[in-house]
């Protein structure tokens, strides 16, 4: 046995073909016809021609090479199938491969009457040495799939075991050797190849779906849409997985059955209509579903089939320009409103989803003031057209607009705006009876404070917007929260009623704020509003005061300090600090009690000896720094305790029992913040 030459093995599983034969006019590589059907003879006649095959690459059969599926058999290089030997019995069907280095196809043999019977191999040794065992090894015997294959030992006939699937298995790479009783080997291995033989055993499957393609309305006949392609899990070398595609069914049927065509190869979809019908607006319905039918076996009747559903979309172009309903529009609006006035209609033909069909709109003429705006609805499509910044009818009663309407996507370029993408907006103002203005607003002004009961502050001013009414106006207070002020009904003369403080709670940041309406003479009368500022300058009308007016310290302190005073002025700078702090000495003794000064707001109150347990008062004299300046004097309270073993008692001095050093304390903090 030699190890050279390796075995090819091609075991039939089954394949039902019909007859077909070659139709193109240009030369197409492969047999010229694949099927063939002979009765089973009495015996296959070794070297007798069974028939003959015809194969072509189109370019020469250089380097052409048979198989076939039985090993008894052969393609001699004139086409004719010959039996190697004798043979009776080889199953019903035959397998003829033919490959050049250009194409490569199969043709097909079924033997009517034949039986049958499970692809074999007899591997004949006419060397072997007595007593020598075949044995078979590899993927498919003791590898897994282990068992699919076994091996007589004595005679060297390969079988199959069970059903082979080549879409699971292609090929099996088997060795096979011969072995003595010992099972040492006695010649090879030797490589033997099991090609499984592919059947029709699968449909062609859509697998990408869904499938959604578009095209543009009026796109030229023969505008790709999309490509549909199926797979087929058979083997790609055969016409068991070669796909044809064609067009089962169409929704809806109109304009025409066939709107569309698709390639039976390539499964690409085009339009087969003219663009006159590949118009969306005169369409039943821009949408259009295809039964899309893949078929193995190259179309042929005994091919299997596979469904999908094509969905292609009619998508619009701007080929249809906006219109206005109508060229003239009316409008009214009162004078000083503001919001939208007029809604504008246009009618476009091209599909309310896009921006061929969405309108923008300008004002192209009449709004040097850029009183008027216009926005599109989204909705409605209608252009919005407001008042943005009131109009006055004393100034004008009329304005009229020119206003132009477009798509948000350009126009096709055999289709342009017309005269009826503009309109004219004619808009009527409405006088209304307008409250008086006054000028300037707010008013403002500045005085000192505690100036004389009646005094002028100043003339309001305000003017009626209705010129041509000749209406008069009348004054008179509207908010005046401290009641300081009057105002001359005819004339607007504001003088004081009551002293004007600038301490006063009603006074934010030196400044008082009072209301003033202007009423006009109309049917019925309208109201102004103005604003007056009284800017108070400050004099010094406020005396100073002292923090705190109580004070605690012990009989026994070591410490005589008591207490450091704040002084504070409710008065602006200069009228208040520097303070000057004194003791008013008429009434009280020399030599107990001493006031320091600590800095501009502050002083310090000790005392220059002990004192007994009780109350006592010191009158504290506090002076701001106006001109004139003015002096407050306030008693202090300083109560004078016992304490002992860290317990204050002030009861008999009946004041709270608030210890010196805590009083000081308070006095540092408030001292700290100022």
């Amino acid at each position: 046995m030699q190890p050279t030459t390796p075995l090819v093995l091609c075991v039939l599983l089954s394949q039902v073909l019909q007859l077909t034969s070659a139709e193109d006019l240009d030369c197409t590589p492969g047999f010229q016809r694949k099927l063939f059907h002979i009765n089973q003879p009495a015996e296959f006649i070794e070297d007798q021609a069974i028939l003959n095959l015809t194969f072509s690459d189109c370019k020469g059969n250089d380097k052409l090479h048979y198989e076939v599926s039985s090993p008894y058999f052969k393609v001699n290089n004139d086409g004719s199938l010959v039996a190697l030997r004798n043979v009776t019995a080889v199953g019903k069907t035959l397998f003829v491969h033919a490959q050049t280095p250009h194409a490569e196809d199969m043709a097909e043999l079924v033997i009517v009457g034949g039986k049958d019977i499970r692809g074999s191999l007899q591997v004949v040794d006419s060397d072997r040495p007595e007593g020598s065992k075949f044995r078979l090894t590899g993927k498919g015997v003791d590898q897994e799939p282990k068992g699919i294959f076994r091996i007589n030992e004595n005679t060297g006939s390969v079988s199959v075991t069970r059903n082979l699937d080549r879409e699971t298995i292609a090929t099996y790479q088997l060795l096979v050797e011969t072995i003595d009783v010992n099972g040492r080997t006695l010649e090879g291995p030797v490589p033997l190849e099991v090609i499984v033989i592919d059947q029709n055993d699968n449909r062609p499957i859509f697998q990408e779906g869904p499938y959604i393609g578009h095209v543009m309305e009026g796109s030229p006949t023969g505008t790709t849409v999309m490509r549909m392609t199926a797979f087929d899990a058979d083997d790609p070398a055969t016409d068991n997985a070669l796909l044809r595609y064609n067009i089962r069914q169409q929704t809806p049927d109109r304009p025409s059955p066939n709107m569309f065509y698709i390639d039976p190869e390539k499964g690409d979809i085009v339009t087969v209509v003219s663009p006159a019908l590949l118009d969306r607006e005169t369409l039943e319905n821009p949408k259009y579903e295809l039964i899309i039918e893949a078929q193995d076996m190259a179309g042929l009747d005994v091919g299997l089939t596979g469904t999908a559903t094509a969905t292609i979309m009619i998508d619009d172009k701007n080929d249809h320009s906006p219109k206005f309903t109508k060229k003239e529009f009316q409008a009214t609006v009162e004078e000083g409103a503001v919001g939208v006035i007029v809604n504008l209609t246009v009618e476009d033909k091209d599909d309310p989803t896009t921006g061929a069909w969405r309108a923008a709109y300008t004002i192209i003429n009449g709004n040097p003031g850029q009183s008027f705006e216009i926005h599109t609805n989204p909705q409605t499509n209608e252009g919005m057209l407001s008042v943005v910044k009131p109009l006055d009818y004393e100034i004008s009663a009329f304005h009229t607009l020119l206003i132009k309407v477009e798509n948000e996507d350009p126009l096709v370029p055999d289709v342009s705006y017309g005269p009826s993408s503009t309109a004219t907006v004619h808009i009527t103002v409405l006088d209304v009876n307008e409250g008086p203005v006054f000028h300037p607003d707010p008013m403002m002004v500045t005085k000192q404070e505690h100036i004389s009961v009646g005094s002028v502050l100043l003339t309001v001013n305000a003017t009626d917007p209705d010129s041509l009414q000749h209406q008069t106006i009348r004054y008179s207070v509207y908010k005046d929260p401290a009641g300081w002020l009057n105002i001359n009904p005819i004339n607007g003369t504001v003088d004081t009623t009551a002293v004007l403080d600038r301490e006063s709670p009603f006074v934010h940041n030196s400044v008082y704020t009072a209301l003033f309406l202007a009423i006009d003479s109309g049917n019925p009368p309208a109201t102004g509003t103005g604003t007056l500022l009284i800017t108070l300058e400050d004099v010094n009308d406020n005396a100073p005061f002292i923090y705190p007016t109580v004070a605690e310290v012990c009989d026994d302190a070591k410490n005589l300090s008591v207490v450091i005073l704040g002084a504070s002025d409710k008065d602006l700078h200069p009228n208040t600090d520097p303070f000057k702090f004194e003791i008013h000495k008429p009434t009280v003794p020399d030599k107990v009690w001493k006031i320091s000064k600590i800095n501009n707001t502050h002083a310090l109150v000790s005392l220059l000896q002990n004192l007994n347990k009780a109350n006592y008062h010191l009158p504290i004299m506090v002076t701001d720094s106006g001109k004139p300046p003015m002096t407050n004097i306030t008693d202090l309270r300083v109560q004078v305790c016992s304490c002992k073993n860290s317990k204050v008692d002030c009861n008999t001095a009946g004041a709270p029992h608030f210890s010196t050093t805590a009083v000081l304390l308070l006095s540092f903090f408030s001292l700290a913040r100022l």
